[in-house]
């Protein structure tokens, strides 16, 4: 089996479950993917069957109840994990590697046992040896029970077994390599599988989960808790096993030369470890499994933040976001600082225990011996069995910690991935009818949200849509339009009453199957970070370019698309945040005329377009409707008037219905008021041909112009210079396979998503050193001066440590000479050895606990500080920073999550454990050169290759570490998009193809990490057997030394001792390495972030307060060009003014200009040249953040948070604490306080993830209730009524007009009537005005606003 055979799975694997009852997760085998699927319809069939049952509704409904009472946020039953579950992902090749590695693991163990045998019989080499020349001839006759035999002489002997060293270095060698490489082996093949089947099993889950489970925290889950599993299995596990080997060999040992000694050693050591190795576990799960709720809760504020970033800078609130994203940190640092606290106390009672139980065994040890029971060879070889058995437990603690941190996080993990839904996606079962006809009918249907199970959405709804026919839903925001449109594509079932299609209970029916034969094209449309071809293609996977391009011509789309430099190969950016709102409409409504749907839903699909687009889109859409079942919800009843049926929804139910001439009728019937409040607003939106000619040859002038101007004027404060920007699309360019205006000779292309990630050039490298060059530890150290106490006391008490072990060595060698003395001085000189260790006992415990728990809490203090600060950072940057492809949200919250938390590794725990380690190497070489100098020469000289082997272990993980970064960003960035924009990926059913590129990005990082398992056995094999190549040397050298009289015998042991000792703390340094390696590389990644100075500083103290001001804005032949694009033009030298008190309306076509207008004037981006002003000063001389607190703005679409709809509005204005009684009245003017005043919750309601439990119109209110509240100079609207239904839009109109009076207004309206009593009207045409006036004076001009205008006719 090749390591790549994993890599390729098909499309219709997604319906695997990926999931496993508990009683099935111990059978390894069956938890691969690709297996399971009599398993799996089984949970469906009787998921299906509970949906149908009506008592299993009602449970449900509880249930529902139950949860929107806890917490909103990752609401999963957490269980605890077994060791052997942990492996659940391991196939049959995985768990022969497993075999295998853990064969060899445990072979490495029990060699330094083995060790130990050999050095017995060196040390009764030596004591003859001793005695021949006089330096043992005080030695009792046990001492001289060897098994040589009379001929062969103490040097032959040591000779003899200084060569089995060297042959034992080399077997070592052997066995490491292996164990090393099959452990990351097997562990990446599994961590790959995790991934996979943790995507699957979100991809899989149904809507109602996502409303309580927040896309920042699963997307942090993602990473950070699967790193976390992949740390605790890998090669730690390996070491853990080889330890435990060594452990049990040790004891074995001891138990084979003195059963009574080993005893006695076992039980008072066992009888105090166990029970606090066990509660200690219990504990440090527990902390883990909290700390990493609370890091997940921060991530989805992170999340959150970025992805809304504009919204965030707009109000001004950096600052308290950061508060916010700190407050969620306290939780986590408190539970790591008490695990680290809890691990230091573990670590030191072990070392009390450890060094007390010797002292007591020396001293029994010694009565055994006077007895003459015991030699004193035996007593040495089993007071060593059970050291290296203690000390390798004790070295093994660390790596159980990260095994139980791995059980952990696993909890959290399989729990996802076990979740079955009621609604599965992926599942191959339910009725897949040959033929649809197109019926659907709603049977006294009942519904409330999962996640606010008090509030009635509909209540027995009862409708039926025959094949062919339009059905409009009309009424008021809230009133469960939009709900029945999202129960028709199943994404919820009803509570109660039957949704069917062609007679068939939708809960029978195939929910892919379903969804496939529906066009959805939404009030907010999404598209996702690719380019324009691959999101109409998202619509049908196999639609070709012609088929793309037929697509776009029907939406009106194709003219601005082919206008763009890169054609239909643009990338559209994050959220599509490169195109006007109109253009994505435009967009997406391809996306859902390229897979020509049976039945067609239309959310307010033109809501977002000009008057010039919007009829030929409409007619368009209409075309598209004949012979297709359709149901539109519009708020614009002119666009709806053609319908077969028109239903009035008021309080979740239909209250009238019939055709517009029937319901108009009724004067007093809900749709006649709807339409006679909008005959004074509203007209019916027809297509005006587009004007091109004349103002196209202009246009090629101003390109002359531009780039001319583009030689003299610099672009660089945006985000790099021009060149920079084109050689980032360089690898873009370069990597299409396909060209949509080219050749057809495709036949049906594969989805190609083309998304930017890091060059995988030899630059790539090379950019990493460039980036340590941020490095410096003394920064580190600055950061986390506030906890230099606890930092000197940690750093003392791990020198502490490192002492204590060498300190050890003097007294294990003088204990040779103990048994040399008359033995009636043996007892007393024994009783003096046994207090000396009870006291570094003593000190052991106490500054293992002191330091590790200072150590614990300055790293702690410092994760939490190193997040803040670069979360802080991020905002700081400017709205060009996160229009990098390389700055998504997703990227961004990957880095806060991963690299924050390595940073500890500089002075936290792992600082602790470097200190230690060269602490106990430094005074073992002391010692060493005290007592025996040509033998620590031998042995240093030995040391370059020792650290050599360190080298090139740190600088393969470090190698590693930055390839890995890279990948976990591009990564992070698909899995944020995919969930984020979860209800888009489910009705355009493109669940596989994320799940496919998902599987794409993982293959590569997954393949380096296959390559990377050879290179680190290669280090860890060099850096285990250098230390056996050093050992036969010294004894040997060691053995001539004694012979020739000049050592002590007892002085080679402790120089030996002490070498032992130094080699475990040499061991736990290189063991350290990789962390503090890559602790360096991401505190470099986070200073060059914080040292960033953007051109537009948010924090920035500089600039202008004006005192006293009039709100006058001019634009004075402003040009600019968006970064990302810098070939396109979008201002091209706009000139226009609006007076305080007046408001100016932009109007204009999509694209043409407008919202960018909007965007400068907030000061997202500064013009290239030209100038933007406030009371004739330019406004980048004034103070940002005063200035923006000037000015209100509400967006084509409003981003809410996920907070109270007090909060929300309140967030108005960040620079205080806004009351409740202002909130209340900046909700009544926006005609959003009766709806909340009905919340259960009133204001106190949580409005979910970017408001997912609002309807678009009250979000939209909601925004304008914000920007009221902070009673600003300039008002901003963005076409501020365009979500709001007739009924809303009158009362919301007149409080903007009352809003507008006295303040400077500039508004964007595709809708003329909203803005006819504007002061001034400016008539945007490719990025300049085309005509500026009064309504009444463009209106006698008679030119693009009269035909605009015109154009716009009731049609009663």
């Amino acid at each position: 089996m090749t390591a790549t055979e994993d890599d390729s799975i098909p499309n219709e694997e997604i319906t695997d479950p990926g999931s496993r009852q508990e009683d099935l997760t111990e059978q390894k085998s069956d938890t691969q993917i690709g297996n399971g699927d009599t398993l799996f319809h089984e949970n469906n069939e009787q998921a299906d069957t509970a949906a149908i049952d009506e008592e299993a509704i009602e449970l449900k409904t509880e249930q529902q109840e139950e949860t929107a009472n806890k917490e909103d946020s990752v609401q999963v039953k957490t269980r605890n994990v077994t060791s052997l579950q942990l492996f659940r992902f391991a196939g049959p090749f995985e768990v022969l590697l497993l075999i295998f590695a853990f064969i060899l693991a445990i072979t490495q163990g029990v060699s330094l046992p083995l060790v130990l045998f050999f050095f017995g019989k060196v040390t009764d080499a030596f004591i003859d040896q001793g005695k021949n020349y006089g330096s043992a001839t005080n030695l009792t006759v046990p001492m001289m029970t060897t098994p040589n035999t009379p001929t062969t002489s103490p040097t032959d002997t040591i000779t003899e077994y200084s060569i089995y060293y060297a042959i034992l270095g080399v077997i070592i060698m052997i066995i490491a390599y292996l164990q090393n490489m099959l452990w990351n082996t097997a562990a990446e093949r599994q961590i790959h599988k995790i991934r996979l089947q943790f995507f699957r099993a979100i991809l899989r889950q149904e809507i109602a989960w996502f409303d309580t489970h927040k896309a920042g925290e699963l997307t942090s889950r993602s990473s950070d808790d699967i790193d976390k599993i992949r740390a605790g299995f890998g090669d730690k596990l390996g070491l853990i096993l080889q330890y435990l080997g060594t452990c049990c060999g040790g004891i074995a040992l001891g138990f084979s030369k003195s059963w009574k000694l080993t005893l006695v050693i076992l039980c008072v050591a066992f009888l105090i470890m166990l029970p606090s190795i066990a509660i200690g576990a219990r504990l440090i799960r527990k902390m883990t499994t909290s700390a990493l709720d609370a890091y997940a809760k921060a991530g989805a504020v992170a999340e959150e933040v970025l992805s809304s970033v504009r919204t965030v800078t707009a109000f001004g609130g950096e600052h308290k976001e950061v508060e916010r994203y700190t407050e969620n940190l306290y939780g986590a640092k408190k539970e790591s600082i008490k695990k680290d606290t809890l691990q230091a106390i573990l670590i030191g009672v072990f070392y009390f225990n450890f060094y007390g139980t010797y002292a007591l065994a020396f001293w029994y040890g010694s009565t055994l011996y006077l007895s003459g029971e015991l030699s004193p060879g035996d007593i040495i070889v089993t007071f060593l069995g059970i050291l290296f058995g203690a000390f390798s437990l004790g070295q093994a603690t660390p790596y159980i910690t990260d095994f139980i941190t791995a059980r952990g996080a696993a909890s959290t993990i399989w729990e996802i991935i076990d979740q079955i839904p009621d609604i599965d996606n992926s599942s191959e079962l339910g009725l897949k009818p040959e033929t649809l006809t197109g019926d659907i009918s709603f049977t006294n249907v009942h519904f409330c949200y999962p996640s606010r199970p008090e509030v009635k959405v509909l209540n027995g709804l009862t409708l039926e849509v025959k094949q062919g026919q339009t059905v409009a839903l009309v009424g008021s925001s809230g009133c469960g339009k939009s709900t029945t449109v999202q129960l028709a594509q199943r994404f919820y079932d009803p509570l109660s009453g039957s949704v069917k299609l062609d007679g068939n209970d939708l809960r029978d029916i195939n929910v892919r199957w379903l969804r496939e034969n529906i066009g959805v094209v939404s009030q907010e449309p999404v598209l996702f970070a690719t380019t324009i071809a691959e999101n109409i293609r998202y619509g049908r996977v196999d639609a070709t370019d012609e088929e793309i391009k037929a697509a776009a011509k029907e939406a009106n789309a194709h003219d601005f698309i082919s206008a763009l430099p890169d054609g239909y190969e643009t990338l559209v950016g994050d959220r599509g945040a490169q195109l006007s709102g109109g253009q994505k409409q435009r967009v997406a409504i391809a996306r859902a005329l390229v897979r020509n749907p049976k039945i067609l839903l239309l959310d307010e699909a033109t809501s977002a377009l000009d008057t010039e687009s919007e009829a030929t889109v409409q007619a368009a859409l209409d075309k598209v409707q004949a012979g297709r079942t359709t149901i539109v919800i519009a708020h614009r009843l002119s666009t709806i008037q053609n319908a077969d049926v028109i239903c009035s929804f008021k309080d979740g139910n239909i209250f009238e219905k019939g055709s517009h001439e029937v319901l108009m009728q009724d004067k007093n019937g809900l749709y006649f008021g709807l339409v006679q409040l909008q005959s004074r607003k509203e007209e019916k939106t027809k297509e005006e041909a587009e004007v091109k000619e004349e103002e196209y040859e202009d246009e090629d002038e101003e390109e002359n112009e531009e780039k001319d101007l583009d030689v003299e004027e610099e672009f660089v404060p945006m985000a790099g210079s021009v060149e920079a920007q084109k050689a980032e699309k360089e690898p873009l360019s370069s990597s299409r396979h396909r060209n949509i205006s080219g050749s057809s000779d495709k036949q049906t292309p594969e989805l190609n998503r083309v998304v930017s990630t890091v060059s995988d050039t030899p630059e790539t490298q090379e950019d990493e050193e460039d980036v340590l060059k941020n490095f410096s530890f003394t920064r580190v150290m600055k950061m986390n001066s506030p906890e230099l106490l606890y930092m000197i006391i940690g750093v003392i008490c791990s020198a502490f440590n490192g002492g204590v072990q060498p300190a050890f060595s003097i007294i294990f060698s003088r204990i040779l000479g103990t048994f040399a003395l008359p033995l009636e001085e043996v007892q007393a000189q024994v009783v003096l050895y046994c207090l000396l260790l009870f006291g570094i006992g003593v000190i052991a415990l106490i500054s293992n606990t002191l330091g590790g728990a200072s150590l614990g809490k300055s790293g702690g203090e410092l994760t939490m500080r190193v997040r803040r600060i670069a979360f802080k950072a991020m905002l700081r940057q400017d709205i060009a920073y996160f229009d990098d492809h390389k700055n998504s949200s997703g990227a961004l919250t990957t880095r806060l999550s991963t690299e924050a938390s390595l940073i500890s590794g500089v002075t936290g725990s792992q600082f602790g454990f470097i200190v230690q380690a060269f602490s106990n190497i430094g005074v073992a070489i002391i010692i060493a050169f005290i007592f025996g100098w040509q033998l620590t020469l031998l042995v240093l000289a030995f040391l370059p290759l020792i650290a050599f082997s360190g080298l090139m272990q740190m600088k393969q993980q470090r190698s590693f570490a930055a390839q890995q970064q890279s990948s976990k960003e591009s990564i992070g960035k698909i899995v944020t998009e995919t969930i984020v924009n979860i209800r888009t990926v489910a009705n355009l059913t493109v669940e596989p193809t994320f799940y496919n590129q998902y599987l794409e990005f993982l293959n590569k990082p997954y393949k380096n990490s296959l390559k990377d398992a050879h290179l680190s056995g290669i280090t860890y094999a060099v850096s285990q057997s250098v230390i056996f190549f050093c050992y036969a040397a010294s004894f040997r050298l060691g053995g001539w030394l004694v012979e020739n009289d000049k050592m002590e015998f007892q002085n080679i042991f402790l120089v030996f001792s002490a070498i032992v000792f130094g080699g475990f703390g040499l061991g736990r340094a290189m063991a350290s390495a990789p962390d503090y390696s890559k602790a360096k590389t991401a505190a470099a990644h986070v200073f060059q972030l914080v040292d960033r100075e953007p051109p537009i500083d948010s924090y920035s103290d500089k600039g202008v307060q004006l005192e006293h001001f009039s709100p006058e804005i001019s634009f004075d032949k402003v040009r600019y060009r968006y970064p990302t694009r810098p070939d396109v033009p979008v201002l091209r030298g706009l000139t226009v003014s609006v007076k305080p008190g007046e408001t100016l309306a932009l109007v204009g076509s999509s694209g043409c200009g407008k919202s960018t207008s909007v965007s400068l004037i907030e000061r997202f981006y500064n013009p290239m040249s030209g100038q933007v002003s406030l009371d004739n000063h330019e406004i980048k001389i004034l103070n940002l953040g005063w200035f923006r607190s000037q000015i209100g703005l509400v967006s084509q679409e409003p981003i809410l948070f996920d907070r109270t709809v007090a909060d929300n509005i309140a967030y108005g204005d960040n620079s205080r604490k806004v009351s409740m009684e202002e909130v209340i009245d900046a909700a009544k003017k926006a005609n959003i306080h009766d709806f909340i005043a009905s919340l259960p919750e009133g204001y106190e309601t949580r409005v979910g993830d970017k408001g997912t439990q609002l309807s678009g119109g009250q979000k939209q209110r909601v925004a304008i209730a914000r920007a009221l509240v902070r009673n600003p100079k300039i008002l901003l609207l963005d076409e501020a009524t365009s979500a709001l239904d007739s009924e809303s839009e009158r009362v919301v109109q007149e409080a903007l007009d009352e809003a507008k009076k006295g303040r400077t207004c500039i508004t964007i309206a595709h809708r003329l009537s909203t803005i006819h009593d504007a002061e001034k009207i400016a008539v945007i045409r490719h990025g300049k005005v085309a005509e500026f006036g009064k309504h009444e004076e463009l209106m006698q001009l008679k030119g693009q606003y009269y035909r605009l205008y015109t154009a716009q006719d009731l049609q009663n």
